[in-house]
C-alpha cells in the first residue's frame, strides 16, 4: 500500500507581529524630520489599517515605512489589500489597507486550478478558508510548494503547514 502524503495551504498571518510593525512606524514618525509638525497617524483596526496625513507625498512615505517594518517581521506586503485615496477633513488624506487573513472562494479556486494544471496527478481538497494537496511523492508536493511561492499574480500571501 502507497502511502500518500499532503500538506494544507492556507492564509494566515501572525497579527501580534503586524502590531509590533505598526508600533514600529509609528515610532518612526514621531522622529523623522519630515514628519515634524505634521499629521501622521497609524490606526490598526481588527480588520483594517487607516493611514491618515496631510498630503500624498506624506501618504506614500508612510506607506513606505509600514511596509519595511512588516518585510522586516517577516510578515508578507500581500497580508494588505490597499483601497483608493480618499481626501479627508482639513485637507488631509486618507487610505485604508483591508487585512486578508483567510482565502475567500475565489481564491481558493484559482489556487486549485494553477495546481491541477501544473500537477495533475495530485489530489486537492478545498476545506472552507484551506486546500488539502495529496500526493504519493513527497518531492511532487515540494514542487507545488515552491511553484505556488514563486506566482507573483497570487494577490494573497500563502501558508504551507500541517505537513504529513
Amino acid at each position: 500500500m502507497a502511502q500518500t502524503s499532503s500538506f494544507d495551504i492556507t492564509s494566515e498571518f501572525d497579527f501580534q507581529e503586524l502590531r509590533n510593525a505598526v508600533d514600529q512606524t509609528r515610532k518612526e514618525v514621531l522622529v523623522r524630520y519630515d514628519f515634524k509638525g505634521v499629521r501622521a497617524e497609524v490606526d490598526l483596526q481588527e480588520d483594517k489599517i487607516v493611514l491618515i496625513t496631510t498630503d500624498d507625498f506624506k501618504l506614500e512615505a508612510l506607506k513606505s515605512m509600514l511596509l519595511q517594518k512588516i518585510i522586516n517581521r517577516k510578515l508578507s506586503p500581500k497580508v494588505l489589500k490597499w483601497g483608493k485615496l480618499e481626501h479627508a477633513s482639513l485637507g488631509g488624506v486618507r487610505q485604508e489597507a483591508e487585512l486578508v487573513k483567510v482565502l475567500n472562494s475565489e481564491q481558493t479556486k484559482q489556487i486549485n486550478k494553477l495546481i491541477h494544471d501544473n500537477f495533475p496527478k495530485v489530489k486537492t481538497a478545498i476545506l472552507g478558508e484551506e486546500i488539502r494537496v495529496s500526493s504519493g511523492s513527497r518531492d511532487e508536493l515540494q514542487a507545488i510548494i515552491s511553484f505556488l511561492r514563486g506566482q507573483e499574480k497570487l494577490e494573497v500571501a500563502l501558508q504551507f503547514g500541517n505537513y504529513r
